[in-house]
């Protein structure tokens, strides 16, 4: 008898990721999506497939003076894991169709979660889903989104929100730090990090940093944290004080902190345990290192410590997080989420 050949499991279906597209569509935050949730090539694996759709299929203008061809309906959202709204740059007090609303507030009934890019907070909150609920969106119309949707606890500070179902970003750069968040929800820190190196993207910002709501004063190339912040990542194993941070920038370590406050909306100490914590996931996620040896691969000097400020910033424990992840990878959770 000739013996069967073994069979694979088959891999899990990509997350549907449908953008909703209104016109006069925005298309950084769109171009911010599907770089995020696009194709990569082979270096990056594909757990997403990413498609947009409109509510009357055609020609959708934007406004960077060209049209986009979207040839899927508001159907579309029917099979999304996620629906993105990628702005929505109507004139104040217009209302969202009903149509669009009615789709989404389905699409969100079904299980799917909702994202709202920069003004895209507009569309979710007319479809009901941030009632009493913090949302964020562009500081600009964070006012307007308050006075239309009194019931929406808006937050014009921070990045983003994430409330696990529905999602809201602030404008322009914060809707790919929106997306790459969403990325290590659903695959993990690593997988993040590979996509934000084919962006060529700066480290992730937490959604608790500030918006830039005030043009800061023009400042000499000096004063850029630029050549600290790589200094720092080719040292994440070692301790590093603010102190030492700031003689390396020949400044006082107040003005250091200040310049951290002002450009990045953190403070040195907070921004260097962020990727040290990025760091312990990405480890976590792609090796059985034990976690002394990752402690100290990170800078956190001992496991003790390790444990400590990883349960502070993730409630979880390193070994709770790393069985987590990894029942999640072979349960084939790239599928929804």
């Amino acid at each position: 008898m000739t013996p069967r050949p073994h069979q694979l499991p088959a891999p899990p279906a990509p997350h549907r990721v449908v953008a909703l597209l209104l016109p006069p569509q925005d298309t950084f935050p769109l171009a911010c999506a599907s770089e995020v949730f696009g194709d990569h090539g082979p270096v990056v694996p594909a757990h997403y497939a990413f498609g947009v759709c409109t509510e009357h299929p055609g020609p959708v203008r934007t406004r960077a003076g060209y049209d986009l061809l979207v040839t899927a309906g508001l159907d579309a959202l029917e099979e999304a894991d996620t629906v993105l709204v990628p702005g929505w740059q109507q004139p104040a007090g217009t209302e969202v169709p009903s149509a669009v609303v009615d789709a989404v507030a389905r699409a969100h009934r079904r299980g799917a979660r909702v994202v709202g890019l920069c003004s895209g907070a507009f569309v979710l909150a007319a479809a009901g889903l941030l009632d009493g609920r913090r949302a964020a969106t562009h500081w600009a119309r964070a006012a307007e989104l308050a006075a239309r949707f009194p019931r929406v606890r808006v937050d014009p500070g921070v990045l983003y929100v994430d409330h696990g179902d529905v999602a809201t970003s602030a404008g322009a750069a914060a809707g790919a730090d929106l997306c790459l968040h969403l990325v290590r929800e659903d695959h993990g820190a690593a997988h993040a990090l590979r996509i934000a190196r084919q962006m060529v993207m700066p480290p992730h910002r937490e959604g608790c940093q500030l918006q830039y709501a005030e043009l800061p004063a023009p400042a000499p190339a000096a004063d850029s944290l630029a050549p600290l912040l790589e200094w720092l990542h080719g040292r994440l194993d070692r301790p590093v004080s603010v102190a030492e941070m700031a003689v390396r920038s020949q400044v006082s370590a107040r003005t250091l902190t200040r310049r951290f406050t002002e450009q990045l909306g953190i403070s040195p100490g907070r921004w260097l345990l962020d990727r040290r914590i990025a760091a312990t996931r990405a480890l976590l996620e792609e090796t059985d290192l034990p976690v002394e040896t990752i402690a100290h691969r990170v800078g956190l000097s001992s496991a003790v410590n390790l444990r400590r400020r990883f349960h502070e910033a993730l409630r979880t424990t390193p070994a709770a997080y790393r069985r987590a992840f990894r029942a999640q990878r072979t349960g084939g959770a790239g599928s929804g989420s």
